[in-house]
C-alpha cells in the first residue's frame, strides 16, 4: 500500500464507462458509498440494471466523463481503451486534470500507451485491474491492483476502496496489469494442476471430501482449491455446485492467459507451464467452456483422461491379439520344422 495519504473528497463525481457483469456492480458499490456516478454502456440491459442501482444514465462516454473528477472504464480489451480514449472523445470531453482509471485486464503495453494519451491530453491516469471476479465486484470485495503515480493511487484509494477490499499500488505505468496478468497465470496453472489431481484421485478411488480434507490444510491448499473447488460438494459455493454457471468465465481467462503469454515470450521468459495452460484454456473457452467457469476445465482432463484409458486399453488388446498371433505362427513354423 502507498505511504501518501488519500485525498478524495467525500463525494466524488464519476464518470463510469462499462458496465457488464463486473462494471456494473462495482459503480453501483460507488453510488452505495455516497459518489455521484454517470454511467454509460452499449448494452441498454446493462444501462438500466445500473440505474437501478442508483447510476445516473448518460447518453454517450464523452457525456458520461464530461464534467467528473474521476473516470472509470471497464472494458474488453485494449484496443477498446484506446479506441475510447484517442479515437471517440473521451479525453477531450474530461475537464482538465481528470484522473482516469482503467480497470481493463489489458496487455501492459497498452496500458502504459493509455498512460501516455492521459498525459498528452493534460490528464492523469492509474492502471487499476482487479481479482475477485463477479462475485466480488457485487460484494465490493475485489483486490486492486495499480499502477501509476502515489498521488494518482491517493487520489484513487477512496474509490477503489468503495468497491473492494484491497488495494495495492504497484509501481509505476503498467504495473498493474502486470501484476493481474502473473497472479491469474499462477490461477490458471493452479487450477488444472487441482482438476488434475481430482481427477487422479478418481482413478485411485479417493473421494472428492477425503482429498479437499487433506489438501486443503497441506501443502496443496490454494485459492483454486478453497474457493473455486473444480468438483461439486467440499466447496458449496463455487461454480461446480451449479453446473459450473460462471463465476468468472473461462474466455476471460483464457485472454487473461493469453496476455501472460505474449508477455512471456517477449521477454524471453522459459515457462512451459504457462505457455501450456494459455494453450489449455484457449482451446476450452472456444469449445466446451465457451459459457462455462474456468474450473470447468476439469470436465476435460476427465474426459481426456477416459479416452486416454479407452485408447491404451485398445492398444493393449491389439498388442495382445499381435503376440498370440505371433505365438501361433511361431508354433506352426516350428512344428513344420520339426516335421
Amino acid at each position: 500500500m502507498s505511504a501518501v495519504t488519500p485525498v478524495a473528497p467525500a463525494s466524488t463525481v464519476v464518470g463510469f464507462v462499462g458496465l457488464g457483469h463486473m462494471g456494473g456492480p462495482m459503480a453501483g458499490n460507488l453510488v452505495k458509498a455516497g459518489h455521484r456516478v454517470r454511467g454509460y454502456d452499449l448494452s441498454a440491459a446493462s444501462l438500466a440494471a445500473a440505474v437501478a442501482a442508483g447510476v445516473e444514465p448518460a447518453a454517450s462516454a464523452a457525456e458520461a466523463a464530461a464534467g467528473a473528477d474521476v473516470v472509470i472504464t471497464m472494458l474488453p480489451a485494449g484496443r477498446h481503451v484506446l479506441a475510447l480514449y484517442r479515437d471517440e472523445g473521451l479525453l477531450a470531453a474530461a475537464k482538465p486534470g481528470t484522473l482516469f482509471v482503467d480497470c481493463s485486464t489489458i496487455d501492459v503495453a497498452d496500458a502504459r500507451a493509455a498512460h501516455d494519451a492521459a498525459a498528452r491530453a493534460g490528464h492523469r491516469a492509474l492502471d487499476a485491474p482487479v481479482s475477485g471476479g463477479v462475485t466480488g465486484a457485487e460484494a465490493a470485495t475485489l483486490t486492486f491492483m495499480a499502477g501509476g503515480g502515489e498521488a494518482e493511487f491517493a487520489r484513487a484509494e477512496p474509490l477503489l476502496s468503495a468497491m473492494g477490499r484491497k488495494a495495492v499500488h504497484c509501481g509505476a505505468a503498467g504495473s498493474g496489469q502486470a501484476a493481474k496478468i502473473c497472479n491469474n497465470m499462477i490461477l490458471g496453472i493452479s487450477m488444472i494442476a487441482v482438476g488434475e489431481a481430482f481427477v487422479l484421485a478418481e482413478s485411485l478411488g479417493l473421494s472428492h471430501q477425503a482429498l479437499y480434507d487433506v489438501a486443503s490444510t497441506a501443502s496443496g491448499q490454494c485459492w483454486a482449491l478453497t474457493v473455486n473447488c473444480p468438483v461439486p460438494g467440499p466447496v458449496p459455493a463455487s461454480p461446480a455446485n451449479h453446473d459450473y454457471r460462471p463465476g468468472f468465465a473461462a474466455p476471460l481467462m483464457a485472454k487473461d492467459l493469453g496476455l501472460a503469454a505474449n508477455a512471456l515470450r517477449a521477454g524471453g521468459v522459459h515457462a512451459e507451464l504457462g505457455l501450456r495452460a494459455a494453450e489449455l484454456y484457449a482451446e476450452f473457452a472456444e469449445g466446451a467452456g465457451a459459457a462455462e467457469d474456468f474450473s470447468g476445465i476439469i470436465r476435460t482432463i476427465r474426459d481426456r483422461s477416459t479416452q486416454d484409458t479407452e485408447m491404451t486399453s485398445d492398444r493393449s488388446a491389439q498388442d495382445t491379439g499381435t503376440i498370440s498371433d505371433r505365438s501361433a505362427q511361431d508354433t506352426e513354423e516350428n512344428g513344420t520344422a520339426t516335421a
